[in-house]
Parts: structure tokens; C-alpha cells; sequence
């Protein structure tokens, strides 16, 4: 790894060959302006049916549309339905769709011309989304439809063309947030037969951009939906020309390539470079501000440790964190002011609330006091469980990524200081999240997404029949007294109350501490000054539809 002034002279060298005149700066492809990022972690589909991660969510969200759509403020707004109704008992939602939206063109279509999409399409893609042989990880959110005769065995039919009906079980006030997810995308059913499970390569969907070219592990190329139907205004969307993906893994090379102009923005902050471009107070340094500007914005993301409590599993029934009071012990151990000051540049917002995070319309840090840095809290556990300042307690292994190697490194000295000895063991990205989903980790770090902003997405995750590797349970926390509150909340629509019972779940958490909150993420985005229109929302979305894209002064 370079040293910290090696790379600063690197950022220094790239950003003079900038103001020189780089060509790269101006990222053009072929004749074509095009918007260039990097996805260090790589895509593993282009099928919304496997946009499960953010790495696939991002490209599909450009090629894709579904029946509702997340505005910039997270609310929910037409996209191919033009309306909605919902009936009185608020199980039957009935929308109606725009007539004006094509599939891309494709030369398995009939004169080789994207042909016009229809109610039928979406009841053709819901089906697919629960059918055994697709496995997609995004059935789980028609869990709630009901299934009868009247909504012909799948929750959900097409009355006619421009018509589509879904009927619930019972009343669920975050169901229109569901339909926003990726998974919920409209596809074309002769196109996806005629390439099966080669469809994850070869998508065709409604988007802004459709597909052009894919070199796993090389670069990924979209192109100019000139069909699209969204308009700003008088002007139809998109703007771009082309959106161009590359998949560089080195953190400091790829930043190197933003500086020099190869990349049009670079998303989220990585430890090799933070120090050099941002303030302590998280600000950007002056001295960059005239080649690009930092945007940020709440993130509806947790990062956590999760504990496996599952006194089933014999990992669990030697391991000393089944015991609660050592569990809240490390809660009270970790100091994340100074964590997410020292680690962060003050990027993010201590967790000293629940697990779900600020942003959710229910979080309330008064209603949901989480734990604040108290060591001799922490010691004080430690000897009501047996271990006077950590003697005789096994060592604790905190399993992690590179991504979050630097906070397990100062979660191991701050657990030290009160005897807990601990060792890091670092995994490759692909083999770890194996691992977790299976219980092969008593103790993890993790993070949450929302996948939609209700904290019903975030409290899920403790579920008691969500266990993984069916569902995202990782921890396997059981609690009666929860699964009752989330049964309750999923029936209520009185907002007011159902945030009462997130509130409560929540307070649960905190006190059996299967999971250790750490810090409520920012969306932190570093953007060329060129580039205009680059929407997003506390969902992190990516939408490249309004972008516009000058050519720098040389």
C-alpha cells in the first residue's frame, strides 16, 4: 500500500495534469457523452430479479422501470402506472398504466422493434419473481399478497391491458415502498424465455438506457434509450448519450482515475483517501473544490455487529456472547463519537439510538436511547457475568471484510481496554457473506440498506421467521414479545401508532443486544463540476436520467 504521502502526491500530479489539459477529463466514448463510474465490487447480474445488492441495483435501475418509482424526498410517484387507488380496508390496490411506454428494441421481437408494454408484462414479472425455478432473493416481498380466487391464486392479475390489480393479505402501509424495489421491474416474457438464465447478461428492459455491451470484470456499457417516455419538462429524457461501468478493485487507483477526470463521480468514502481530500470536520479541502464538489445526505444504512444467539447451534452454546450481559458489555465498550470522528472525518452519525437509523419517519432518538461510550458500565457487566476485567473469557473473534477492517481494528482495542481479548480475521467479500447467511460467525459486521424507508425493513431483520439463510435474519434472535409487535405493526395503518410499535421493537433490541449499532451512514458522493442533474435520495438511488454533461475548460 502506498504511504499517505505517496498518494498525496499522486492526487497532486493527477489533479495538475487536470488543469493541463488531460483528454480524459472530458469523458466522451466514441463521439458520445457518456457518464463514467466505477463498481469496484462488481456486478453479478443485470436481471432485476437478482438485484439484491447495490452493485446490480445501480446499472438495473438505469435499464429497468416498474409501476411506482422513489422521488428525490423518498416518496412514492407514478411511473408506468400513471394512478393508483386503494380500497377502504387497504388490501386492494388497482393501477392503471401509461400507454406509452415500449420495451427496447430487440431483434427477438417481432420486426426486431420493442413493442408496447402492458398490464400482462407485469403480471408475467410478479409470477416470475416467486416462481422455485428464478429462486429470486426479492420473492420474499410478496409475502404478503394474498392468495385466493378472487386475485387468481398469485395476489395479483391483470383485469386488461392498461389495468392491474394486487390484493393483500391484510393491510400493509409500506406496500407501495415495495413496488418501488428494482426486483418489481416490468421484463418482456419472449425475451426472457428466448434467453433464460443468459437474461442476466442480455436485459431488456423500459429504462433511460438500455443495453449495449458487457466484459465481466472489464467494463459494462449502456446506451441512449431514444424510446424513453419520461420528459423534463419539454425534454425527453435522458440527456447522456451513454452511462459507461468499470470495474477497477484498488480503492486508490480508481480514485486516482476520478481525479484525473476517467471517472465523472466516485461514491462513498474509503480510508486510503479521506484524510487527503476532507477536513476534519468531514468538509472537502479548498484546494479541490474547483475540479469537483462533495454532495452529502442521509443514508438509510446501519452498520452493525450482529451476534449469533441461536442456543440451538453448538457454535452458539460454547461461545460466551450468549451471555446478554457481555453483549450490552461490548454496546457500552465502543466509543463511536470518536469512531466515526477519527475513522469517518465525522462522515455518518453515531448509532446511539436503536438499529434503525435516522431518516426512517418513525426513528426518535428520545423514545429509543440506544448506548452511549461507558466503560465502567462495560466492566461492570463483564464481572456480573463471571469475567472480573475479562479473566477467564475465550477470545472473541470478530469476522469481518477489508471494507470494515479499520473498525474492527479500533473495536478490538476498545474491547481490549476493558480485557475482552479479540482477534480480527478478514474474508474475501463473497465467501463472508456465505458465511454469516449460513451461522458460520458468532460475531460479524454487517451493514443494512433500506429497501425501502419504513423502519418495518430494518426491524424484519430480527424477525423470528425470517431466520437465514431463508430470510435475512442473521443473527436467528427470537423474541416473543417482538414477534408480536411486528405481527401488529403490519396490520396497523394508523402511522402514528404502527411507529409506536417499531419504537418498541427497537427497545427490545437494545436491551437483548444481538446486534451492536455502530453509526448511521451519509451518502457521500464526490462529483466533477461538470456533471449537473445527478439526483439521488436517502435511499442512495442512483438515477442518471436528468444528468448533464459539459465539457470541461481546458
Amino acid at each position: 500500500m502506498k504511504s499517505v504521502l505517496n498518494l498525496f502526491s499522486l492526487i497532486t500530479a493527477a489533479t495538475i495534469a487536470i488543469s493541463c489539459g488531460n483528454p480524459n477529463s472530458i469523458a466522451e466514448e466514441n463521439g458520445l457523452t457518456a457518464f463514467r463510474y466505477n463498481e469496484p465490487g462488481g456486478i453479478t447480474s443485470l436481471d432485476p430479479a437478482y438485484a439484491k445488492n447495490l452493485e446490480n441495483v445501480w446499472p438495473v435501475h438505469q435499464i429497468f422501470n416498474g409501476l411506482v418509482q422513489m422521488n428525490n424526498e423518498t416518496e412514492v410517484v407514478p411511473c408506468i402506472s400513471t394512478d393508483w387507488t386503494v380500497s377502504e380496508d387497504g388490501r386492494e390496490y388497482t393501477f392503471t398504466l401509461r400507454d406509452d411506454v415500449y420495451f427496447h428494441d430487440n431483434e427477438n421481437f417481432e420486426n426486431k422493434k420493442g413493442r408496447k408494454v402492458t398490464a400482462y408484462d407485469f403480471e408475467y414479472s410478479f409470477f416470475r419473481l416467486i416462481d422455485d425455478d428464478v429462486a429470486s432473493p426479492g420473492r420474499s416481498i410478496f409475502s404478503v399478497l394474498e392468495k385466493s380466487e378472487k386475485s387468481h391464486y398469485k395476489g395479483f392479475y391483470a383485469v386488461d391491458e392498461v389495468t392491474f390489480k394486487i390484493f393483500l393479505k391484510q393491510a400493509y402501509p409500506p406496500f407501495l415502498g415495495l413496488l418501488t424495489m428494482d426486483y418489481c421491474s416490468v421484463v418482456p416474457q419472449e425475451i426472457v424465455e428466448y434467453y433464460g438464465n443468459d437474461f442476466r447478461r442480455n436485459p431488456v428492459g423500459t429504462g433511460p438506457f438500455k443495453f449495449k455491451r458487457w466484459v465481466e470484470g472489464e467494463k459494462l456499457n449502456l446506451v441512449k434509450n431514444d424510446n424513453y417516455f419520461e420528459k423534463d419538462g419539454d425534454n425527453r429524457l435522458p440527456y447522456l448519450d451513454a452511462v459507461s461501468i468499470s470495474f477497477v478493485k484498488d480503492p486508490q487507483v480508481a480514485f486516482l482515475d476520478f481525479i484525473r477526470g476517467n471517472f465523472d463521480f466516485k461514491s462513498g468514502l474509503d480510508g486510503s483517501f479521506k484524510d487527503e481530500i476532507l477536513t476534519n470536520e468531514g468538509e472537502l479541502k479548498e484546494e479541490y473544490m474547483q475540479t469537483f464538489k462533495m454532495e452529502k445526505q442521509p443514508w438509510l444504512e446501519t452498520v452493525y455487529f450482529g451476534i449469533l444467539v441461536d442456543e440451538s447451534l453448538d457454535k452458539v452454546k460454547i461461545s460466551p456472547l450468549k451471555e446478554k450481559a457481555i453483549r450490552k458489555a461490548i454496546n457500552y465498550a465502543i466509543d463511536r463519537d470518536k469512531m466515526v470522528k477519527y475513522l469517518r472525518n465525522n462522515i455518518g452519525v453515531p448509532a446511539h439510538s436503536g438499529f434503525v437509523p435516522r431518516g426512517i419517519a418513525s426513528f426518535d432518538g428520545d423514545k429509543v436511547k440506544g448506548y452511549d461510550y461507558n466503560i465502567e458500565k462495560a466492566r461492570e457487566l463483564l464481572y456480573f457475568a463471571g469475567f472480573p476485567e475479562g479473566k477467564g473469557l475465550p477470545k472473541i473473534k470478530l469476522r469481518t471484510t477489508k471494507l470494515y477492517e479499520q473498525v474492527n481494528i479500533f473495536v478490538q482495542h476498545e474491547l481490549q481496554e476493558i480485557g475482552i481479548p479479540a482477534e480480527i480475521e478478514v474474508f474475501d467479500e463473497g465467501y463472508y457473506r456465505g458465511m454469516v447467511e449460513n451461522s458460520g460467525a458468532n460475531f460479524f459486521t454487517k451493514s443494512w440498506i433500506a429497501d425501502y424507508p419504513d423502519a418495518e425493513n430494518f426491524l424484519m431483520l430480527y424477525y423470528s421467521d425470517n431466520y437465514a439463510p431463508k430470510g435475512f435474519n442473521y443473527t436467528h434472535f427470537s423474541n416473543f414479545e417482538f414477534d408480536k409487535l411486528y405481527n401488529m405493526a403490519m396490520g396497523e395503518v394508523d402511522d402514528s401508532v404502527r411507529y409506536s410499535y417499531y419504537q418498541a421493537m427497537d427497545r427490545i433490541l437494545i436491551e437483548e443486544a444481538p446486534v451492536v449499532p455502530l453509526y448511521y451512514n451519509e451518502v457521500v458522493r464526490f462529483v466533477h463540476n461538470n456533471i449537473e442533474g445527478l439526483e439521488t435520495n436517502s435511499m442512495n438511488t442512483l438515477s442518471l436520467k436528468r444528468v448533464k454533461k459539459t465539457s470541461k475548460k481546458q
